[in-house]
C-alpha cells in the first residue's frame, strides 16, 4: 500500500515521532510531580501566612537582583548574538567595589549618619568600575572575535570570567569579606499588616528605579534608537551612519553598569563578598534571561522575579509536600531543573520569538 493510498488517520500516526512523544510524556510527569507536591503542602499546612509572605519578599528581592544581572546578558545578546559569560564576574567586581566604600564609610562613621549619601556612593562607584571592566572586556577580548563563527567567542568568554575570578582571587584572596551592616539596614517596613526587613524593601525598590531607567534610555533615547537598530541588522545600521563600535561599547558599559548595581544590592542581601560569588548568580541569570527570552528586556525582568520567586516558594510549596529533607537546600536544584525545562520545551524563551532570519 503506497503513502497516498493510507487514510488520514494513518498518515498522521506515521508522522508522530519518538521526540514528540517523549516530550509530552515530560509534561505530564512534570504536571503531575507539581499537583502532587502542592497537594501535599497545602495538607501539611505547616507555614503560617506571615512564612508565607516572607517566602514571597524573598523571592521578589533575589529575583529584582537576578533581573538586573540577567539585563546585562540580553542587551549583549541582542545587540552581538554573543552569550557574555563573564558578566557575573563583572557584577562580582561590583560588589568588591561597594565593599570597600562601605567599609570606609563605617570607618569614617558616614555610613550610619548619611545613609542616602552613602548609598548612592556605593552603588555610583560600582557602577564605573563594572562599566569600566566590561567597556575593556568588549575592547580587547571580544571585539577581535565579533566576526568569527564557532566556539571561539564562547570560549573567550569563559576564559575572561576565569580571568576575572583569578585576578580578583589574587588580589584580595580568597576568603570572606563581609559586608558592612548599618543600622538603617536592620529595621523593618509595615507592609498591608506584614512586615518587610528593610534592605529587602530597599533592593526591590532599587532595582525597580534601575529597571524603568534602563528602559526609557533603550525605548527613549537616541542611543537607545541605535541599540535597537544594531540588534535588527548590523550593515543596515552601519549603511544608515550608526557607528557599530560606539553602540556596541556603550551596551557594555550600560550592561556593566547594571550589573555593578546588583554586586551591591547582592552585597547587602547576603552580607558576603569573594572572588567566586558571581559565577551562580550569573548562571541563574543567565537562565532567567532564557526563560523570558533572551534579547528582550521585559523578558529578562520578568524571568528574573519569576526564578527568584520559584526558588523561594518551590521548597516550602512543592518539594515539602513530596516529602523531600532538607528541601531549602536544593533552591539550586530548583533554579537549573526550570532552565532545564525550558530548554526543552520552550528554547526561545517565554517572550522570545523565532528569528525569521540568520543575523550575524
Amino acid at each position: 500500500m503506497t503513502a497516498t493510498n493510507l487514510t488520514p488517520d494513518r498518515r498522521a500516526r506515521r508522522h508522530v515521532k519518538f521526540s514528540d512523544v517523549t516530550a509530552w510524556v515530560l509534561r505530564i510527569t512534570i504536571v503531575l510531580i507539581l499537583v502532587a507536591g502542592v497537594t501535599g503542602s497545602i495538607l501539611k499546612d505547616r507555614y503560617s501566612a506571615d512564612q508565607w509572605f516572607d517566602l514571597v519578599a524573598f523571592g521578589i528581592t533575589m529575583g529584582s537582583v537576578y533581573a538586573l544581572i540577567a539585563l546585562g546578558y540580553t542587551m549583549v545578546y541582542g545587540v552581538l548574538r554573543l552569550i557574555n559569560f563573564a558578566h557575573g564576574d563583572i557584577m562580582m567586581a561590583g560588589s568588591f567595589a561597594g565593599y570597600f566604600i562601605a567599609a570606609s564609610l563605617e570607618d569614617s562613621g558616614a555610613l550610619d549618619q548619611y545613609p542616602i549619601m552613602s548609598l548612592v556612593t556605593m552603588l555610583v562607584v560600582a557602577m564605573l568600575l563594572s562599566g569600566g571592566i566590561a567597556i575593556l572586556t568588549e575592547r580587547f577580548a571580544y571585539r577581535p572575535f565579533r566576526h568569527v563563527r564557532g566556539l571561539a567567542p564562547l570560549i573567550c568568554a569563559i576564559g575572561v570570567s576565569f580571568f576575572l575570578q583569578q585576578s580578583f582571587r589574587g588580589l584580595f584572596g580568597a576568603g570572606l569579606r563581609s559586608y558592612p551592616d548599618p543600622t538603617w539596614l536592620r529595621s523593618s517596613v509595615p507592609f498591608f499588616g506584614f512586615s518587610v526587613p528593610a534592605v529587602q524593601a530597599l533592593v526591590v525598590a532599587s532595582a525597580i528605579v534601575v529597571m524603568i531607567g534602563l528602559y526609557l534610555i533603550v525605548n527613549k533615547t537616541k542611543m537607545g534608537t541605535a541599540m535597537r537598530a544594531v540588534s535588527e541588522d548590523v550593515d543596515t545600521a552601519t549603511l544608515m551612519g550608526i557607528d557599530v563600535n560606539r553602540v556596541v561599547t556603550f551596551t557594555f558599559a550600560l550592561g556593566g553598569a547594571v550589573g555593578g548595581v546588583a554586586g551591591v544590592l547582592y552585597g547587602l542581601v547576603f552580607k558576603q563578598v569573594h572572588f567566586f560569588m558571581g559565577f551562580t548568580p550569573g548562571i541563574k541569570a543567565f537562565g532567567a534571561a532564557v526563560l523570558g527570552g533572551i534579547g528582550n528586556l521585559p523578558g529578562a525582568m520578568i524571568g528574573g522575579v519569576f526564578l527568584g520567586l520559584s526558588e523561594s516558594l518551590a521548597p516550602a510549596l512543592l518539594l515539602d509536600g513530596l516529602g523531600i529533607p532538607a528541601s531549602y537546600q536544593l533552591r539550586d536544584l530548583i533554579a537549573f531543573t526550570l532552565l532545564i525545562a525550558v530548554l526543552i520545551f520552550r528554547p526561545y524563551g517565554i517572550f522570545g520569538e523565532r528569528l525569521t532570519k540568520k543575523r550575524g
